[in-house]
C-alpha cells in the first residue's frame, strides 16, 4: 500500500508540473494516429499549461496515403477478375473522383477485411480472381505484409499481390524537423518502436537537439512521458515511457523478414509529396507480387480547400480549416484526416460533438 501512495503521490506531482509550467513555450508533436485519440479522449490538452501546445503529425498511415493511390487501387477494382482487398477506413478515403466505397456501390470489386491475412482465404477459395492487397502503414504493419507474401509462397498461391503505400516514420520526422518547423520534442510512437526499438530515432534528437519520449497509450502513460519531455528540454535524448514492450533493439527478426521482401525507397505523403527514403517497396526479386505500385504520384485533393496537408504537417490546427466541422464531417469527409479513426481531424470533431 506504501508504494502505491508514492506512486500516487509522484504521479499527482507530474500532473502539478504539467499543469503549473511556465517555462520556455514546447511545441510537441505526435507522430501516431492512436495517440493523438488517446490524447483527445483523456482530454489530455486541458490538463497541460498555455506553454506546453501537442501538435498532430503524420501519424494516421491511411491519413497520409496519396490521392493518386487510391484512384490506382479504383482503376483495378474495375479491371475484370480483379478484386481489391482493403481495411474498412481505406474504403471512404476520397480518391480524385470518387471513393473505393462509392466504386463499389457501382460494381467494383472490392473486399473489405480486418487482416491481410484474410487475402490468402479469398484467393485460395477462387483461383481465377486476383487479389490485390491495399498494403498501406507503417513500420508496425509491414511485418505481417511480408508473413503474406511468406505464406503465399509455402501454398503455391499465385493469384495474389500487393499495392503497395509503405512509410517509415525516422525519415519523415527528419524531414519535418528539416523544414524549419517550430517542434520542440516528440511524443515518439510506442507501436513502432516495438519493431524499430528506440534507437530508430536516437540520431534523429542528437541532430537536432530534441527530446524524444516514447510512449504507451493510457492516459497516465502519456502524460509521464509528456512530462519527460518537457523536462529534457532542448536536449537530444530519447527515453522509453513504455519499457513493457519497447526495447531498444526492438525486434530484429520482424526487422529481417521485411527486409526480405522490402527495400527502401523514396515515398509520396499525401499532401507532403516525396520524402526521400521513407518508403518501402518490393524488392526486384519479388516483382512479381507487384501490382503497379510504381509512380503514384500526389494529385490535387477532392476539395481544393482541403486542408489535410497542412493539419498532418502541423502547420494548422483542423479547426482551423475552413470545411471542418461544416462541409467536412465524419460522414462526408473532403480529405482523409476526417476518414480514419487515428485521423487528427476525425478525432478533434468527435471531441467537440
Amino acid at each position: 500500500m506504501e508504494e502505491v501512495r508514492k506512486a500516487e503521490e509522484k504521479f499527482s506531482a507530474i500532473l502539478h508540473f504539467l499543469k503549473e509550467y511556465d517555462g520556455p513555450p514546447m511545441n510537441i508533436m505526435e507522430v501516431c494516429g492512436s495517440h493523438t485519440g488517446a490524447i483527445m479522449k483523456n482530454g489530455i490538452p486541458g490538463l497541460l499549461s498555455p506553454n506546453i501546445h501537442l501538435i498532430s503529425g503524420p501519424g494516421c498511415p491511411v491519413c497520409v496515403t496519396p490521392t493518386a493511390y487510391i484512384d490506382r487501387l479504383i482503376e483495378l477494382s474495375l479491371e475484370p477478375n480483379t478484386c481489391v482487398v482493403t481495411f474498412g477506413d481505406l474504403m471512404r478515403v476520397p480518391g480524385s473522383r470518387k471513393s473505393l466505397q462509392e466504386v463499389k456501390g457501382e460494381g467494383g470489386q472490392v473486399e473489405m477485411v480486418y487482416s491481410p491475412m484474410d487475402a490468402l482465404s479469398l484467393a485460395q477459395n477462387d483461383p481465377n480472381v486476383t487479389f490485390v492487397f491495399a498494403a498501406i502503414g507503417f513500420e508496425t504493419t509491414i511485418p505481417v505484409y511480408a508473413m503474406l507474401l511468406e505464406q503465399a509462397r509455402k501454398r503455391k498461391i499465385r493469384n495474389i499481390s500487393l499495392l503497395t503505400s509503405l512509410k517509415t516514420m525516422p525519415e519523415v520526422i527528419q524531414f519535418l524537423c528539416s523544414q524549419d518547423t517550430d517542434l520542440n520534442g516528440f511524443l515518439a510512437p510506442g507501436h513502432v518502436a516495438v519493431v524499430t526499438g528506440y534507437q530508430a530515432f536516437e540520431p534523429l534528437a542528437l541532430k537536432y537537439h530534441l527530446p524524444f519520449g516514447v510512449a504507451g497509450f493510457q492516459g497516465k502513460e502519456l502524460m509521464i512521458a509528456l512530462y519527460g519531455i518537457v523536462k529534457h528540454y532542448g536536449q537530444g535524448v530519447v527515453k522509453n515511457y513504455y519499457p513493457a514492450v519497447v526495447t531498444r533493439e526492438g525486434n530484429p527478426v520482424a526487422r529481417a523478414r521485411v527486409e526480405k521482401y522490402f527495400e527502401p525507397c523514396d515515398a509520396v505523403w499525401r499532401g507532403m509529396g516525396a520524402v526521400p527514403d521513407s518508403g518501402l517497396k518490393l524488392r526486384t526479386e519479388w516483382e512479381e507480387y507487384d501490382a503497379g505500385s510504381e509512380g503514384l504520384d500526389e494529385d490535387a485533393p477532392l476539395n481544393p480547400l482541403c486542408s489535410c496537408a497542412q493539419v498532418l504537417m502541423g502547420k494548422k490546427e483542423p479547426s482551423q480549416c475552413s470545411l471542418f466541422g461544416t462541409v467536412c464531417t465524419p460522414l462526408h469527409p473532403q480529405g482523409a484526416c476526417m476518414v480514419s479513426d487515428e485521423g487528427s481531424c476525425r478525432s478533434h470533431y468527435l471531441m467537440q460533438g
